[in-house]
């Protein structure tokens, strides 16, 4: 059995941030049934690039969200349509929705609504601002809360504030979305009481700027861009090699003199200027000891030669391009690439990061299309036949 197997999740969320959450939970075993409106779907299945499989393509952003997914279609905009979600929440554990705050209880859909027909329900919510608050109601993508919450001000190069590339916020919402439901889930498993799971992009994305807060609060700094350098420790970051960059991150005593003495100059050790961590962290110093040397020793070696040198006696990894990183020994030693399917067609993408001792994880290899399970779903949780699912799709509510 797999940690979550039993478990019942509908899953009306979409893009990234809530289907990323549903997804790791399925590869945990949870039944993810992902519910679309017929007319309007999961929009991803129309990103680029496609997988085609003869006439037919999926989109790989999807599948790569979506994989050990069933999918039904349901227009919640009906009346006949809200009806059926709610015999369907009588027998589910767990709804994920991600739309903005009020449009599920303006439906008549909201956790206030649900918690009356199943009271052990786990509701989880992600938004862009969060179910209250002044900001509630404004739409949000991922870049909302990258820049409200500080963490846009804080990257790129010095003067030019630059969004981190990748959708860091949503990312960060779908973590900390799947360990609030987690832990309500348990909370109902103990006293029969389910609740509401909020969970902002703005708020997550706050919760992943480092020391920033109190480096104001305390230290009255207000964190710029820095580019690949860190705003205390030294040397931590980006240094040229003779064919690219690679990170070091040599800034403790013992992790210095362990490069001191690799490039044959352990007299520096002795240096009363950058004799210990502390001063090494003084820019000053750094820049005019300790950077010139770190660019002189690196200039002389390919990335490759400083990994195989280093990388087992200090914190010193290649920098590497995608297409490098789907070549890396321990990333492929980890199965952290998989092969997503589509019909023939296979691709790869990426394999989950929990690995578990006792109940391994193996994510199915495909993501559904537009309500494939319907006919199977809608009889086992309701009991319709085909006649009947026939008439709720001419009626405009499958």
């Amino acid at each position: 059995m797999k940690p979550l197997e039993g478990v019942t999740i509908l899953d009306l969320t979409r893009v990234v941030a809530g289907p990323y959450s549903t997804m790791i939970l399925s590869d945990l075993g949870a039944r993810v049934i992902k519910i679309e409106n017929p007319d309007d779907p999961d929009y991803t299945r129309a990103f680029t690039p496609y997988i085609e499989d003869g006439e037919k393509r999926m989109s790989a952003s999807f599948l790569q969200y979506n994989r050990n997914k069933e999918a039904i279609t349901l227009n919640l905009k009906e009346p006949e349509g809200k009806a059926i979600f709610k015999e369907l929440v009588k027998k589910a554990d767990i709804v994920f929705e991600n739309y903005r705050a009020g449009v599920m209880d303006k439906l008549g859909l909201g956790y206030q609504d649900l918690k009356e027909l199943n009271p052990k329900l786990i509701y989880t919510a992600i938004s862009g601002f969060g179910q209250s608050g002044p900001y509630s109601a404004w739409p949000a993508y991922d870049n909302s809360g990258q820049a409200l919450s500080g963490l846009w001000s804080m990257n790129g190069m010095p003067g030019s504030p630059t969004r981190i590339g990748t959708i860091i916020g949503d990312e960060a919402a779908t973590f900390f979305a799947t360990i609030g439901t987690l832990s309500a889930y348990i909370h109902a498993q103990n006293t029969g009481e389910g609740q509401l799971v909020d969970v902002a992009q703005l708020d997550s994305s706050l919760a992943l700027t480092e020391y920033a807060v109190v480096n104001y609060t305390v230290g009255g700094q207000v964190q710029q861009p820095l580019g690949n350098d860190h705003n205390l420790c030294r040397p931590y970051g980006m240094f040229e090699t003779k064919d690219g960059h690679v990170f070091f991150g040599g800034y403790t005593d013992r992790f210095w003199k362990t490069t001191c003495e690799y490039f044959g100059e352990p007299e520096l050790l002795n240096d009363p200027e950058i004799d210990t961590m502390p001063k090494r962290f003084i820019l000053e110093t750094y820049n005019r000891k300790v950077l010139p040397k770190i660019n002189e020793w690196f200039s002389r070696y390919t990335s490759q030669e400083l990994q195989d040198a280093l990388a087992d006696k200090v914190p010193l990894t290649s920098i590497n391009s995608m297409d490098k990183v789907l070549e890396d020994p321990q990333l492929n030693y980890r199965n952290m690439f998989i092969d997503g399917k589509y019909g023939d067609t296979s691709v790869k993408v990426f394999g989950t990061p929990i690995k578990m001792s006792r109940t391994p994880l193996e994510p199915s290899q495909r993501a559904p299309e537009i309500g494939e399970n319907n006919a199977e779903i809608y009889a086992e949780f309701l009991g319709y036949h085909e006649q009947k699912l026939e008439e709720l799709h001419q009626r405009g509510v499958l």
